[in-house]
This record gives C-alpha cells, structure tokens and sequence, in this order.
C-alpha cells in the first residue's frame, strides 16, 4: 500500500514538473517572439552633452533609473533626455516619484553655490584685479557656511533660513561676475534656474514639478534601459524601442562595449554649447574635441558599420545665446569659423557650420556610396518636450521607412 502511495506522489510531482517545464518554455518562446519587434536605439555621448536629459523624457520604469545613479558631491551630468520620453511617451510621474526628487533638486542647490563660492576665491588669487571677485564682509561668513554644507555626503534639508542665505549669496557681485565665467568652473547649465525658484524650492510642502525633474542633475553610472513606443502604448500603432542609456564620462564607456551587437540605431548626442568649456574629468580637454574624437570612434566601430547614426545637436538654446558673444572659432575644431552677420542670421551661420563639420566628419568614415546606413541630423533642446516629441517621431518614421526598404516593400 505504502509503495503504491510512494509511486502515485512521484507520477504526480513529475506531472508538476513537466506543467511547469512547459509553462516556463511557452514563456520563453512568448518574449523570443515578442523580441523579435523591439528595436535596440543606443544613446551615446560624452559626459554632460544632455542626453540623459532626453532619456528622462521616455522612461517607463522609474525604479530602474534610480538604481542604476548615483548622486556625489563633485560630477554630474545631465539626464534630462532620457527623462524627456517618461513624460512624452510614458505615464510620466506620480506625486511619489515627484517627492523622491526632492533630495536631488536641493543637494544640486547647494553644490551650485558651492561651486560659485570656490570659484570667487580662486580667482581672486589668480586674477589681477581680484577686487571684483571679493565677497562683501557681510557675505563671507555665509558663503563660508554655505561652502562646507556642499562639501558634504549628506545634505540637510533646504529650509527658508538656508535658501535666504543662498539668494544673499547669489545676488552678492562677486557670486554674479564668478558665474559670468561659468564654462571655467564646470558650473552646470541650470544655475539660474535653480536660484530663481529658491523660495519654491524651500517650501516645506515642495512638490518637485516636471520642469524642476528634469532640471534636476545626477551622474549616470552604469546602463541604464527604457522600452517606449514614439506613438504611444498601443504597440499595434508603431515601433517599440528599447533605448539604452550609458554613462558619458570617461570612465564609464568601457561599459558599452556588450550593447553593441544587434543595435538598429546610435543615438548619438553632442553638446554644441560646450565649444568653449572643458571636461570635468580632464580641465585640459575642451569637451567639443572630447565630442569629435568619441563620435569619430563610435563611426570606425566595425559593428556599427550598418547601424543607422541619429545625430543629435544638442542644448541648441544655451548655444544660440552663447555663441553671440563667445567667438565660436575658439574651438581648435572651429578655428576656420568666420562670422558673417550678427542676431539671428548670424546664430543660423554659426549652427549651420558646426552641422557641416560633424557631416564631413561623418562620411570621413563612411564611403559615398553606402546605403546600408542611415545618417540624419537633428537640431535638439532637450528640456523642450514639444521638439523632443517631434524628433523621436522623426527617428521613429527614418527606422521604419529603412525596415520596409530593407524589406522590398518600398
């Protein structure tokens, strides 16, 4: 009796096992099959150019993001892009997500002012009128107390007490002639922004906004990933991207090399406002010929060689104001750069010959007559979510019209 009992529970566990053998082979033929129609777009670029911005802007999985950064006291880079296809082609943020933003939107206050304060004393010491760069008396107590709480780990918390400091600090000459000469001291894009909405910032009901998000600025280490689709949910209407987003900085980008197999398209983003700026990791490299030289390397990457090239020239809205009082040709890149006009003509002029030296560099590293890969420009503002819109359909619309090619079906 005991042994017929022992036998029908063993030919009942085996049955078990092989339902959920089964099971679990049904589910991995399912996710082959469904693999099959997503198209891998890696987002490439050197630190700071804006394309975590953009990547902001798609993300579907907000907790996927926030274990893949990390928030340190001296190097970020923005990510506004990547955020830019949450809001655009996802849910975008529930009040939960908002509020966990909170402690990066204040800790970027205070390493801001930081910045601002160090950088009236060293050029104070280096300048010959360091007059200019000498805080108030009034002032220089606050800025020092300012100064330590950025160089913490661990910030407090930005109360009223602490954001009236920080706005008399701000408004002081010095703090005002110091961030004139922002691009010396890898003083980040959204100071202004930040020190304007201080008392909003400060509230003790702050609810971070969309805007403030994706102003907000962490470091992106590692790889992070997002699946969206450019027209939606309804995976039925269009494409479905699985969009990769790696650290920019130097040292991140020997985490890229296992992604390069099976990508439909690079992503590639370039800062055209950082012309006159260095690299954080190395204040003797001006980040344009950082840019130049990685794109010209992902273009000799062999298993890029079919792989269509998205070219985005970014942060256009730092670069139209710039470039009318900073001369372009002080890029060794752009040296040959002869200005024409001024106002609007002359920003087009400007913008058009960057877009033509990027060109040239391009078919440098590819024969004319190739027609395996696509290479289109697009002109990006990543914290504009209309145009970042309107370029990711564009992208959606150049992959798809080359995957009908490549079908016959055109």
């Amino acid at each position: 009796m005991g042994l017929l009992c022992s036998r029908s529970r063993h030919h009942t566990e085996d049955t078990d096992e092989n339902a959920q053998a089964a099971e679990i082979e049904r589910r991995i033929e399912q996710e082959a099959k469904a693999e099959k129609h997503i198209r891998k777009l890696l987002l490439l670029g050197a630190g700071e150019s804006g394309k975590s911005t953009i990547f902001k802007q798609a993300s579907s999985d907000k907790r996927k993001i926030v274990s893949s950064v990390v928030l340190t006291s001296t190097i970020y880079k923005f990510w506004v892009l990547t955020l830019q296809i949450k809001l655009l082609f996802q849910t975008g943020f529930d009040e939960g997500e908002l509020k966990s933003y909170v402690p990066v939107i204040h800790a970027n206050v205070y390493q801001t002012i930081k910045l601002l304060h160090d950088g009236t004393k060293e050029f104070a010491q280096n300048e010959t009128d360091p007059a200019k760069y000498t805080l108030s008396y009034e002032n220089m107590a606050i800025g020092e107390k300012l100064s330590e709480i950025g160089a913490r780990l661990d910030y407090p918390c930005l109360t009223k007490d602490l954001a009236e400091g920080i706005e008399t600090l701000w408004n002081d000459p010095a703090i005002q002639e110091t961030c004139s000469r922002g691009n010396e001291l890898q003083v980040p894009d959204c100071t202004k922004y930040l020190m304007e909405n201080l008392k909003r910032l400060s509230d003790v009901n702050y609810i971070p906004t969309k805007e403030d998000v994706l102003y907000a600025r962490v470091r992106t280490t590692g790889v992070v990933e997002i699946q969206f689709s450019p027209v939606g949910e309804n995976k039925k209407s269009g494409e479905v991207y699985r969009l990769f987003d790696v650290g920019g900085q130097r040292n991140e980008r020997r985490k890229w090399i296992h992604l390069f197999e099976g990508v439909t398209a690079v992503i590639f983003c370039a800062a055209i406002s950082e012309y006159d700026q260095t690299l954080f990791e190395d204040e003797q490299k001006n980040r344009m010929m950082e840019t130049k030289e990685l794109f010209d390397w992902v273009l000799k990457q062999p298993c890029f060689e079919k792989t269509s090239i998205m070219l985005f020239l970014n942060k256009f809205d730092i670069f139209e104001k710039k470039v009318l009082d900073v001369p372009l040709n002080v890029c060794e890149w752009f040296r040959d750069y002869q200005p024409v006009s001024s106002g609007k003509q002359e920003i087009e002029h400007a913008y058009e010959f960057v877009k033509k030296k990027f060109e040239e560099l391009y078919y440098q590293n590819t024969a004319p007559d190739r027609v395996d890969r696509v290479f289109k420009i697009y002109r990006t503002t990543a914290l504009d979510q209309k145009l970042v819109k309107k370029t990711f359909k564009l992208v959606d619309e150049t992959l798809r019209r080359r995957n009908l090619l490549e079908a016959g079906l055109l």
